[in-house]
């Protein structure tokens, strides 16, 4: 199996973990904002949209930048791919492990008509 970065992923996947957070993405992905307006959108204070804002560019996924008084959030420079690897290293593993689950259910089923005439 691949070798990822588990702090990285940690940060990734706490970020994640915050429907604001995911939802901050979303808005984000449209257009840049500031915080003031992302605190609006969401219905919250300055003080804890930064905080939702400080966990995403913690983990890379925002970058912020200071004018004046006003600082702007966009989308980091760094994609997923390193997390949507991971997940996709055990989808395939459940996916082998519900094909073998389906490949005994179809034997015991077999086995059951078999048994039954």
């Amino acid at each position: 199996m691949v070798q990822y970065s588990k702090t990285r992923l940690d940060a990734s996947f706490a970020a994640l973990s915050d429907a604001t957070r995911r939802g901050v993405l979303e808005q984000l992905g449209r257009a840049d904002a500031s915080i003031t307006e992302l605190a609006e959108k969401f219905h919250m204070t300055l003080t804890g949209m930064k905080k939702h804002v400080g966990v995403l560019e913690q983990a890379g996924l925002v970058t912020t930048e200071k004018v004046g008084r006003v600082r702007t959030c966009k989308l980091g420079v760094r994609r997923l791919e390193e997390e949507a690897a991971w997940i996709e290293s055990y989808r395939q593993l459940w996916d082998a492990r519900f094909d073998e689950l389906d490949k005994i259910v179809e034997e015991l089923k077999q086995k059951e008509k078999d048994d039954g005439e």
